[in-house]
């Protein structure tokens, strides 16, 4: 079931492209860059929150540097009925990074991280044991070109 749409205005789109920007600005910083008050901002910032809108905060990993050289993505076609069950033990994978729905020839789509070639061919395989899966086609990434947070369009 598809969520009601939420409306939000240029100072909601402003808040969400400093927060995406850096997710550590206090009130304070964040009513400078958008030229509100910080009442403004605190009271934006939590409906934003409670509507769903923003869901968490995070940090930026460069994930190569730390000896992720190995990204994945593996599309998967699972048998009618038990795709999100197959999904849900497919993402709580400690090396998955997204599972999507998509359409096509397969069901999903899985995004996943690794160390060295031996584990990546694990968790391949692994996968293709589960039940209900059908077919996978797996695709090693050389070079990530970029990989951001989409910032808002302010009207």
């Amino acid at each position: 079931m598809k969520q009601a749409e939420i409306e939000i205005d240029d100072a909601d789109k402003r808040i969400i492209n400093n927060l995406i920007d850096n997710a550590r600005f206090s009130y304070r910083q964040l009513a400078g860059k958008v030229g509100v008050s910080v009442a403004t901002v605190m009271n934006r910032v939590k409906k934003l929150e409670k509507t769903g809108v923003i869901v968490k905060y995070t940090i930026g990993v460069k994930y190569s540097l730390i000896g992720y050289d190995m990204q994945i993505i593996m599309d998967v076609r699972i048998a009618k009925g038990k795709l999100y069950e197959v999904e849900d033990k497919i993402a709580k994978h400690p090396n998955v990074f997204a599972v999507y729905d998509n359409t096509g020839p397969f069901d999903a789509t899985i995004i996943a991280k690794f160390k060295d070639r031996r584990s990546a061919d694990a968790f391949i395989k692994k996968v293709q044991t589960y039940d209900f899966v059908e077919r996978t086609e797996t695709k090693l990434l050389l070079s990530t070109v970029t990989e951001h947070m989409i910032k808002l369009p302010i009207d």
